[in-house]
């Protein structure tokens, strides 16, 4: 393919959660400075076609199976000559390089798919390095201890590019700042920029100020919900200032005219307000705590009912006891995918750690959202949580209805 990702700058995020969040704001800004922006995220929701996308705009369906069949006929050639079929995530990879080398992008910001050393994102140079964060997952494949999953997320530090860290545990912060220094690279802790709401949080949203060398943002409306998309502000503008520092054009307008017209979908989206009806993925522990912070600042005196299903290498228990303390009662769902845990299964968790509260089980998602708003009485809001395989069809239902 001759090296597509070698014709546009990069910026390369990794990191256990947040990524998204943090890709989606530093594209918005740059986009809004003026550049032509590739963005390249993984896992999608409804389509594979979220992955791509080019100044906000997703790839269309047409054009993405043109690459398909581009690609696969050199997958096919590399087979023929002995090498091993490559994995889906490979495949979709050199999809988006092409792509944005083909769509003539200014910078291109891609997240990995899982860890950071042998992550298939991993053979770019960027401009510059972000680890969100360090916590538990995918840990039959990255490993069972933090040091070990930091140290594959540093796997993406590369000598001289600059990195920028997000909250995280001191031994994980620890791995990659040696990681860093042995590569000559600057660490830019994202507590160089001091992000605060002003105001209560509501469900339209949170107002901000944010304080960085260089960068100064005051009562500015930021869309997105959820008391640690804070911290996703810090890592992103952070991240930005580094960026402004190698000569991006990037003003303080830009980021304001940005922050209001946000969009995440899944991530503490709010659905509906009447009844409140929140979709999250919060598919690990420390996503799933996170989330429960926040829905706490945002309904101190609601009670939730939950419908959730979640993937076999998940720690499910955990989940549950992360978000399940406000819950009234929980409706079991069977994510769409082979690696779904089975619905009793999770049922049983529930009532081991909820003993004195309901449990629904309903296999069909749709069935299972209608159940949860059945239960839904007064002052009490609904959650759907728990796998990117069933906010596919309770969102599609939801917006629907």
């Amino acid at each position: 393919m001759g090296n597509p990702e070698q014709n546009y700058p990069c910026v390369h995020i990794a990191g256990t959660n947040g990524k998204g969040s943090v890709a989606l704001i530093i594209s918005s800004v740059l986009q809004q400075a003026g550049y032509r922006v590739g963005r390249f995220i993984s896992p999608h929701i409804h389509s594979y076609r979220e992955r791509f996308s080019v100044n906000n705009q997703e790839i269309k369906e047409d054009i993405l199976l043109d690459y398909l069949q581009k690609i696969e006929a050199n997958l096919n050639k590399m087979c023929q000559e002995g090498y091993e079929r490559v994995t889906e995530f490979e495949l979709l990879t050199a999809i988006a390089f092409e792509y944005f080398k083909d769509s003539k992008v200014d910078v291109a910001v891609l997240e990995t798919g899982m860890g950071g050393l042998y992550d298939s994102t991993n053979v770019v140079s960027p401009l510059i390095s972000i680890i969100t964060g360090v916590d538990y997952d995918h840990q039959s494949y990255l490993g069972n201890s933090l040091k070990e999953i930091a140290l594959n997320k540093a796997g993406i530090i590369k000598p001289g590019v600059p990195v920028v860290v997000g909250d995280m545990d001191e031994m994980a912060l620890q791995v990659i700042k040696d990681r860093a220094d042995s590569q000559g690279s600057s660490l830019f802790p994202a507590s160089l920029c001091q992000v605060k709401r002003r105001g209560n949080h509501n469900i339209d949203g949170q107002v901000v100020e944010a304080k960085c060398p260089g960068l100064e943002i005051d009562r500015v409306y930021f869309s997105l919900l959820g008391d640690f998309q804070l911290q996703n502000l810090a890592v992103a503008l952070t991240s930005l200032m580094v960026l402004k520092q190698q000569g991006y054009s990037i003003t303080n307008e830009h980021i304001i005219n940005t922050l209001s017209t946000l969009k995440h979908p899944g991530r503490m989206e709010l659905i509906s307000s009447n009844p409140p009806i929140i979709l999250d993925v919060a598919h690990n522990p420390q996503a799933a705590r996170q989330l429960a912070y926040s829905l706490k600042n945002l309904f101190p005196h609601r009670r939730c009912i939950m419908v959730c299903g979640m993937l076999d290498d998940k720690d499910s228990m955990a989940i549950l006891q992360e978000l399940g303390g406000d819950c009234r009662a929980c409706v079991v769902t069977r994510p769409e995918s082979q690696r779904g845990v089975h619905w009793q299964r999770v049922a049983a968790q529930w009532l081991m750690l909820y003993p004195d509260k309901e449990v629904w089980v309903k296999e069909d998602i749709e069935e299972a959202v209608k159940t949860g708003i059945s239960l839904l009485g007064a002052e009490e809001y609904l959650l759907v949580a728990g796998s990117f395989y069933i906010l596919d069809r309770a969102r599609r239902y939801l917006m629907t209805t």
